[in-house]
């Protein structure tokens, strides 16, 4: 079972942390490597579970991230954001001498 499916008296209650995070990373890697397996061997109608549990922890996941940046301010200087902008894509850098 997914350890996304918490029962309801401990809903609201459970601690995110590093571990869980990981777990479900863990638990998805698995999963799209058994979709895979599956897919691979033709019986695709077996996967469908499969990907419910996988698109599941996935928004859960994206849930996580939402409300933790959220929380979080921002404390990253401009000299900070300048340079993470900078090093995102490379290869939009353009030469602007001409």
């Amino acid at each position: 079972m997914s350890v996304v499916f918490v029962p309801k008296r401990q809903r609201g209650k459970a601690q995110i942390n590093q571990e869980t995070i990981q777990r479900l990373l863990d638990e998805n890697d698995q999963l799209v490597r058994c979709i895979t397996e599956y897919l691979q061997k033709g019986r695709a109608t077996e996967c469908v579970q499969y990907q419910q549990i996988l698109h599941r922890n996935i928004v859960y996941l994206g849930t996580i991230a939402d409300a933790s940046t959220e929380i979080q301010p921002d404390t990253t200087t401009p000299c900070e954001k300048i340079t993470l902008a900078a090093s995102k894509d490379p290869s939009d850098v353009t030469d602007r001498r001409n």
